[in-house]
């Protein structure tokens, strides 16, 4: 999978993608990242890429020009227009499920804003999805780009080496991963659950499910209206 990230910081999106599991898929040929620099698009011999907005206000904006040609120089090479993420407090909350969709694609770009937004027009042109991590503002679009990257990535055949690890995580089923544990069986105290160390898969399958679902109800109740529940499951932990 090919990702494109349209960006005026191209070397701090490929210092935050180039190490542990996405760094070693990129070696490996399973996913390729490029940090495309709309400042060396524009056509301002001093590399300028923003101006004030129309009709006053604070702050600069991004204008169309250089971020359309940056775009363009991809979608020639790809040889037709790509699927394009603008990350933006406005877009729809990024979860589980889009990161699922975008692992369908064969090459994703995504455009990082700055200053105080991009021009509309150039929005409007080439962006096909509109998307948030969370409901706060940042400086710019690169750690949102690098957070889509890394979920959507894990999505990808081969680029989790334990084919198992990509399962049973928190929102698979619309539910928190279960607790985890590892050796010592018993440190400052405390003990790890017996049934861990019982051996009877099915009945360790069982307590992880049934503590993914409490941990839900703890930490997440909001999950619980649409979580995969059997109909014993919706009737002992679903109120309602």
């Amino acid at each position: 999978m090919k990702f494109y990230i349209l960006t005026l910081f191209p070397e701090m999106v490929e210092n935050g993608l180039n190490t542990s599991i996405i760094g070693r898929a990129v070696k490996n040929g399973l996913l390729s990242i490029e940090a495309v620099n709309i400042r060396d698009y524009t056509l301002d011999k001093h590399k300028k890429v923003d101006d004030y907005p129309y009709g006053g206000g604070a702050g600069m904006v991004m204008q169309a020009q250089p971020i359309y040609d940056a775009w363009r120089s991809v979608a020639d090479r790809l040889g037709h227009a790509p699927r394009t993420v603008y990350l933006t407090p406005q877009g729809h909350c990024f979860k589980q499920n889009m990161a699922k969709d975008f692992a369908g694609e064969d090459a994703l770009v995504l455009l990082c804003g700055h200053y105080e937004g991009v021009d509309e027009r150039v929005l409007e042109e080439i962006v096909t999805d509109y998307v948030s991590i969370g409901d706060y503002v940042l400086t710019g679009g690169e750690l949102p780009a690098m957070v889509l990257v890394d979920a959507v990535s894990r999505m990808v055949p081969g680029v989790l080496t334990n084919e198992q690890s990509g399962t049973g995580e928190s929102f698979e089923g619309g539910l928190l991963e279960y607790p985890q544990y590892s050796r010592p069986e018993e440190w400052m105290g405390r003990k790890v659950p017996s049934i861990l160390l019982s051996g009877d898969h099915a009945k360790v399958d069982a307590w992880r499910r049934e503590q993914s679902i409490l941990r839900t109800i703890e930490r997440r109740p909001d999950l619980m209206d649409t979580a995969q529940l059997s109909e014993e499951e919706v009737r002992r932990y679903r109120k309602g």
